[in-house]
C-alpha cells in the first residue's frame, strides 16, 4: 500500500513538474522564432483531425476559424494602398483585399483577413492589405477589436507581418507548402466581401505558378508591357529588389477581402497565405493564388527577426526554356533557365556561372521556370550556399555551389552611399538606385547600352522632377553609361548642374533633362 502511495505521488509531482516548467516556458519565450513558438505549443497541444484524402472537413474548418480574423485598415485622404488600385491588368490579375478608389479625397477604409501564428499575438496577412495604412484594426473570432502594428512588410512577396498585444489567442498551425499536391483538398477561409468568417473548399489546380502581378506592381508595368512578357516570355531586369511569385493556384471560392487570409490541408495546416485571383470582373471566377507558407516562414522569421527581410541574390538575369524559346536562342535545350546575363562581381560569377549557361537544378531538384529557382533562393539569406546543376556550353553538367551575397557592386548601389566628389553631385545626391540593362532588355528595345532605375528615394533629385522608376538612363552629362561606375564617373562632369538622358520604356519617349546640383 505504501508503494502504491508513493508511486501515486511521484507520478502527481511529475505532472506538475511538467506544467510548471510548460507555463514557465510558455511566459519566457519571447525570444524564440515563430516556427519554435509553434513546435512548442503543438507538441504541448496536437490536433487530432482527417488526412488529406478526406472530403469531411468540419474538423479543419472548426481548428482553422477562430485564427482566422478580420483585418479594417483606414487611410487618410493623401494616402494609397496597392490593393486599390491594380494599374493596367487589373481586369486580369488583382488584389482582393478590398477598398475603394485610389483618387478619393476623404479618408478611406479597406478590409482582409490574417491569420493567428501565434498565442501571443503575431499574425501573418498580406502586404497590400496594411502598406500605407494610418491605423489597423484587427477584429478578433469573438468580435473583440483590437489595434495592431507592423513589426514588417514586404511588397516583393506581399508578405505583412503584425502584432497585437493579446495572450491565449488561438492559433493555426504552419505545415509544409512542399509537401502540397496537385489535386489535393484545401480549404479557403477569410472574410471575403465583408460577410463573417467563411470558409470554402477545393483542390489545388496548381503549384509554383507565377501570374506577374508582383513584378507590375512594383514596377508599374503598362498592359502592353505585361502582355509583351508574357508572349517572349522575357522578364524586366530584376538584379535587385527581385519580386518572388512562386503561387499555390486554387479553384476554392475566394473573392475580396480574402487578402491575407489561411488556405490550409484537410489536417487543418496552414500552406498558404490567400493573396490574388484571376478575374475580369473583380469577383471570384475560379482561380486564385496563395503564397506557399514554407517561403512565408522565411519572410516573417526575418520580420520578427530583423524587421526587414535579409534577402540573397545569385546575381543573374535569365528566362525560362520552352520550344519557343530554344528555337529564338537556337539551342536545342527546352527545359531549365537560360542565363542572359552574369552580375559582375555577383555570386554566380564567382561560382562560374556564364552568360548562355542553363541552369538545370536548385538543390537536386529540376527547373522548369522562374517560380522554381526564385521560391528556393528566396528562403534563404545572404551568405547561405545553394546548389546548382548548370548546363556549361560546351554541353557538360556541373554542379556548382554559389554563395549568396546581398547585393552585387555592379548590380546595386545604396540611394544611401554617397560617392564624393568636388563638384558635390553623386549617387547620393540622384536619390536613385541603377542595375545594368540586360542584353535581352537592350534587344528588345533597340538600346545599345543603360541602366534602370529600380528604386527612387523620396525628396531626392529624381523624385523631385518627377524620375521615376523603370527608365533606362542612357547617358549622364553626355556620357553613356552601363553601369554605376560609369554614373560616378559621369558625375564628375558637374560643375553647377547634372545632365540626364533616358528611355522611357512605356511609351518610348526620349528624356533629356538638366538639373542644378545642390
Amino acid at each position: 500500500m505504501k508503494k502504491i502511495g508513493l508511486m501515486v505521488f511521484a507520478a502527481f509531482l511529475g505532472g506538475a513538474l511538467a506544467i510548471g516548467a510548460y507555463k514557465l516556458l510558455e511566459r519566457n519565450n519571447d525570444g524564440f522564432s515563430l516556427t519554435e513558438k509553434q513546435n512548442t505549443m503543438f507538441a504541448n497541444n496536437p490536433i487530432k483531425i482527417s488526412s488529406t484524402g478526406a472530403v469531411d472537413f468540419v474538423q479543419a474548418a472548426a481548428a482553422v476559424s477562430p485564427a482566422v480574423v478580420h483585418i479594417k485598415t483606414t487611410y487618410s485622404a493623401n494616402s494609397s494602398n496597392q490593393d486599390e488600385g491594380n494599374g493596367g491588368m487589373a481586369d486580369l490579375f488583382d488584389f482582393f483585399g478590398g477598398g475603394g478608389s485610389r483618387r478619393s479625397n476623404v479618408p478611406r477604409a479597406a478590409s482582409g483577413s490574417g491569420v493567428i501564428l501565434t498565442a501571443d499575438g503575431y499574425i501573418v496577412t498580406n502586404n497590400h492589405v496594411v502598406d500605407n495604412a494610418d491605423k489597423i484594426e484587427v477584429v478578433l473570432s469573438n468580435r473583440r477589436k483590437v489595434m495592431a502594428k507592423v513589426i514588417g512588410k514586404d511588397p516583393n512577396t506581399d508578405l505583412a507581418l503584425i502584432k497585437i498585444d493579446v495572450d491565449g489567442l488561438p492559433f493555426v498551425k504552419m505545415g509544409n507548402s512542399d509537401n502540397v499536391q496537385i489535386g489535393e483538398w484545401v480549404l479557403a477561409v477569410g472574410f471575403p466581401l465583408d460577410l463573417q468568417t467563411t470558409v470554402t473548399a477545393g483542390i489545388v489546380s496548381a503549384k509554383a505558378r507565377s501570374i506577374g502581378i508582383l513584378n507590375r506592381e512594383s514596377q508599374d508595368m503598362t498592359r502592353e508591357e505585361w502582355v509583351e512578357m508574357q508572349r517572349t516570355g522575357i522578364r524586366p531586369e530584376r538584379p535587385a529588389n527581385t519580386a518572388i511569385e512562386s503561387f499555390i493556384q486554387t479553384d476554392a471560392a475566394i473573392n475580396p477581402g480574402n487578402s491575407g487570409g489561411a488556405l490550409v490541408n484537410a489536417n487543418g495546416e496552414l500552406i498558404g497565405i490567400n493573396s490574388a485571383i484571376a478575374s475580369q470582373t473583380g469577383r471570384n471566377e475560379g482561380y486564385g493564388f496563395a503564397i506557399p507558407v514554407n517561403l512565408a516562414k522565411k519572410i516573417l522569421e526575418d520580420f520578427k527577426q530583423y524587421g526587414v527581410v535579409k534577402r540573397g541574390f545569385i546575381g543573374v538575369s535569365f528566362q525560362a526554356l520552352d520550344a519557343d524559346a530554344a528555337e529564338r536562342l537556337k539551342i536545342k535545350d527546352i527545359n531549365g533557365l537560360y542565363v542572359n546575363e552574369v552580375v559582375p562581381n555577383g555570386a554566380a560569377e564567382a561560382a562560374g556561372i556564364k552568360q548562355g549557361d542553363i541552369i538545370k537544378k536548385v538543390e537536386g531538384i529540376e527547373i522548369y521556370d522562374s517560380p522554381d529557382l526564385q521560391e528556393k533562393i528566396g528562403r534563404l539569406r545572404p551568405g547561405d550556399k545553394v546548389s546548382l546543376a548548370v548546363l556549361k556550353t560546351d554541353g557538360v553538367i556541373k554542379t556548382v555551389v554559389v554563395t549568396l551575397k546581398p547585393e552585387s557592386a555592379a548590380s546595386l548601389v545604396s540611394a544611401k552611399t554617397a560617392v564624393k566628389v568636388e563638384t558635390g553631385a553623386s549617387l547620393s545626391m540622384l536619390g536613385a538606385t541603377f542595375a545594368p540593362a540586360s542584353a535581352a532588355l537592350k534587344a528588345k528595345y533597340k538600346l545599345t547600352g543603360g541602366v534602370i532605375v529600380t528604386d527612387i528615394v523620396p525628396n531626392k533629385l529624381f523624385d523631385n522632377y518627377g524620375i521615376s522608376k523603370n527608365i533606362v538612363v542612357t547617358a549622364v552629362n553626355d556620357q553613356k553609361v552601363n553601369s554605376t561606375a560609369d554614373i560616378e564617373k559621369a558625375l564628375k562632369l558637374s560643375k553647377n548642374k547634372v545632365r540626364i538622358s533616358a528611355y522611357r520604356m512605356s511609351d518610348g519617349a526620349i528624356l533629356e533633362s538638366t538639373f542644378p546640383v545642390q
